[in-house]
């Protein structure tokens, strides 16, 4: 019998309340990966989100159950009434979010926690920072609308100090808009109907979402660029808050040891001498920290730590004239998988940070030297491990705002350009801003030589002006203007895709003028029982029944590969690193647990294309 005052919905709610954590659960039917299975909803992505500017002992992680429900897109009031919990930072969709469910153009999602804020943080401003949140995102504290943010790729804070209320409790709420493939932001592999190489959409928070306490004057970011050939580290920082006067005081240690030291008036740039520096590549990843101080009258009111590496990507013409990638002034082939960063239970979101630091170990164990990360920006944290463990990254820009354009794969047959797609006025300012502040925050990882703009005509527009301004934003690293096709004769890298096997662009016509790549090719299959998206119709781009069979295809493919080499090719992709949805041309299954070719194998196999002998 039911007691007296109580209702079918107050014990409901009782009982939502009290189960809560303990409850928390994937959904769905799709693979787990083995971290997957161990995800603690109490210690979700824990480690500190922001190595290039750490600001540690001063921070607290948000990640966690947070309430959600699902309105109207047009309701822009904080809703009453929440329909479950939700695991941050997992997009609504994946699995590991606990809830499953998918958003349309048509809807909003709203989040909202209610927390407390470390005393020691409020002892001046306190910051409010989201690794990343697919797509328009509006952050409100204690009801008050602190700010809005557009772009699903970026990093982005807001200063909550004024909002917060006396006592112990806060309240934060989110308001997310994605419509995906219905709009024209940058959105890469995501599609509202996934099929073939197009998968499941990734809506909301889908990285670290953390709370920092800082001085009224902070430094805000740092931009620190190698200048191998002057044995010198240029450095500069933004900071919040200045006053005339106030210094910043830079140190870069080998170790526990001192190497070089520099000073200057904020807002100035520095330069570090860094004489006899280990140089920085796949063979010899030396990472050297920096510690910066803001100082004002000689007191140090502000002190982050970050690090760096010496290196020089370039491009220089070998005895016949064919211009080649040179890696600190030596000829490094680049050969590396196509990576998408896709996970079956978390979708872009790795369900741990150890999970997303082994794809990077096995890629470096199958003997790769190199990953293109395609159309998709990884947490800081995926480069700095590409850093620390020594891979070179070509970093693609996510697509978005398809179709309008065709696709001229091979160069030489049509003027560069003719082909863009003519984008809107608010289509082109999104793409613009995005790319702009992806280059910006991905400045200091040294692993990035490589900049793609455009890849496969998605959305390519305005290729040549692009480009330039890519070139002219990042002078220290190479640009690869359009990886495939639409080449529109400019920037560094010419980029055919060709599937299965390997081919190159015509030294004779290009050679001369641009480095030679492959920048896609292989594709493979092999659907391994059990370890599959769907349970049929699963495909790739040349199939096989057993590992052998792939194995001696993909070593055909190599020895192709290798013979391309003399000829005048520098780089290329391998597609791909795993398996994703119902794609299963990876060399790892989706859930990681089954590698389809040994990892010494590969290796063996890889290591010739290093050995090629280039004059």
């Amino acid at each position: 019998m039911m007691k007296k005052g109580l209702t079918l919905l107050s014990i409901g709610l009782l009982l939502w309340g009290h189960v809560g954590a303990q409850e928390w659960r994937p959904v769905g039917d799709k693979l787990l990966t083995e971290w997957g299975e161990k995800v603690d909803v109490k210690n979700v992505h824990a480690e500190y989100p922001r190595p290039q500017l750490e600001r540690s002992g001063n921070w607290q992680n948000l990640n966690g159950l947070w309430k959600y429900t699902i309105t109207a897109q047009e309701q822009t009031a904080i809703p009453a009434n929440w329909e479950g919990e939700i695991l941050v930072p997992f997009a609504i969709e994946s699995a590991l979010s606990g809830v499953g469910k998918r958003l349309t153009e048509k809807q909003a999602l709203w989040y909202n926690r209610e927390l407390t804020v470390d005393k020691k943080l409020r002892k001046g401003k306190v910051l409010l920072h989201f690794g990343a949140v697919d797509w328009q995102c509006d952050v409100y504290v204690n009801e008050q609308l602190i700010g809005r943010h557009e772009g699903g790729f970026n990093a982005f804070s807001f200063d909550i100090t004024k909002a917060l209320k006396k006592g112990d409790k806060q309240d934060i709420a989110v308001r997310v808009w994605d419509p995906t493939s219905e709009g024209p932001q940058p959105r890469g592999k995501q599609i509202n109907n996934p099929h073939g190489i197009w998968y499941t959409p990734v809506s909301g928070i889908w990285q670290t979402v953390w709370l920092e306490g800082v001085a009224d004057t902070y430094i805000v970011s740092t931009k620190q660029t190698p200048d191998v050939d002057n044995k010198r580290l240029s450095f500069q920082a933004e900071v919040a808050g200045a006053k005339s006067g106030d210094m910043l005081v830079v140190e870069a240690y080998d170790g526990d040891t001192k190497i070089a030291e520099a000073n200057g008036i904020v807002g100035t740039q520095m330069a570090l001498q860094v004489s006899d520096a280990l140089l920085w590549s796949p063979d010899s990843p030396k990472l050297y920290d920096l510690r910066v101080k803001l100082q004002r009258g000689g007191k140090t009111i502000d002190e982050v730590k970050s690090y760096f590496a010496m290196r020089k990507i370039a491009v220089k013409a070998d005895e016949h004239g064919v211009k080649r990638m040179m890696l600190n002034d030596k000829f490094v082939f680049h050969y590396g998988p196509l990576d998408q960063g896709w996970w079956p239970d978390g979708l872009h979101t790795a369900p741990s940070d150890d999970a997303l630091k082994y794809d990077v170990e096995k890629t470096k164990e199958m003997g790769f030297n190199m990953i293109r990360k395609h159309i998709k920006v990884e947490p800081a944290r995926w480069y700095r491990h590409c850093d620390s463990i020594g891979v070179l990254v070509w970093q693609d820009m996510p697509s978005g705002d398809l179709g309008g354009n065709v696709w001229d794969m091979m160069p030489g047959k049509i003027s560069g350009g003719k082909h863009d797609k003519d984008r809107s006025e608010e289509s082109e300012r999104i793409f613009r801003q995005e790319w702009n502040t992806i280059m910006e925050q991905l400045h200091n990882f040294p692993s990035i030589v490589v900049w793609v703009p455009f890849n496969e005509a998605w959305g390519q527009f305005k290729t040549k002006e692009i480009t330039e301004w890519t070139i002219a934003k990042d002078p220290s690293r190479l640009v690869n203007s359009a990886s495939g096709g639409n080449f529109a004769y400019v920037g560094d890298i010419l980029d055919i895709h060709n599937y299965p096997d390997a081919a190159m662009p015509d030294p004779d016509i290009f050679g001369k003028d641009y480095v030679l790549a492959l920048g896609e090719y292989g594709g493979l299959g092999l659907p391994i029982e059990g370890h599959t998206w769907q349970q049929k119709d699963n495909w790739g781009y040349q199939s096989f029944k057993n590992k052998e069979e792939l194995r001696k295809r993909y070593s055909e493919l190599i020895d192709n590969l290798q013979r391309l080499i003399p000829k005048g090719l520098s780089a290329a992709v391998y597609t791909q690193t795993t398996d994703v949805e119902i794609e299963t041309n990876g060399l790892m299954t989706y859930d990681r647990k089954v590698m389809k070719i040994p990892e010494s194998t590969l290796s063996d196999l890889h290591s010739k294309l290093y050995n090629t002998v280039v004059k």
